[in-house]
């Protein structure tokens, strides 16, 4: 194998490794009545992430787009009970923060995500 062979095949490893990275944290989502939604999220280095969360009859979820400078994100939240909505997340680090949703009914729901979700 010559060296420039080698140096791809690292280089090729490299980037699998950053590509597979994935990071999951807690959530918790309460809704204008104080329905409480758990679940988690991931994100994945380099793409962005994704969530999920029930209340044991509903579920949300959405993606969302993040880069390393970026300290906010919008992203759409589709439930399996027929509401939608577009939420704000605050990232306070790379696993935590909080945020928003504000629903098609007009409901606005809060959450939090990394380990303080799990004291809620």
């Amino acid at each position: 194998m010559s060296l420039f062979q080698l140096r791809a095949a690292l280089c090729g490893l490299a980037l699998a490794a950053l590509g597979a990275c994935d990071v999951a944290y807690p959530v918790t989502v309460i809704g204008d009545n104080g329905m409480t939604f758990r679940g988690s999220a991931t994100d994945t280095f380099l793409n962005g992430g994704s969530f999920q969360a029930t209340n044991g009859n509903a579920v949300c979820t959405g993606t969302y787009d993040k880069f390393a400078d970026i300290s906010t994100v919008s992203f759409p939240v589709v439930c399996n009970n027929g509401l939608r909505g577009v939420g704000t997340a605050f990232f306070q680090s790379a696993t935590s923060g909080s945020g928003f949703v504000t629903m098609t009914d007009g409901s606005r729901w809060q959450f939090i995500f990394g380990q303080s979700a799990l004291s809620l």
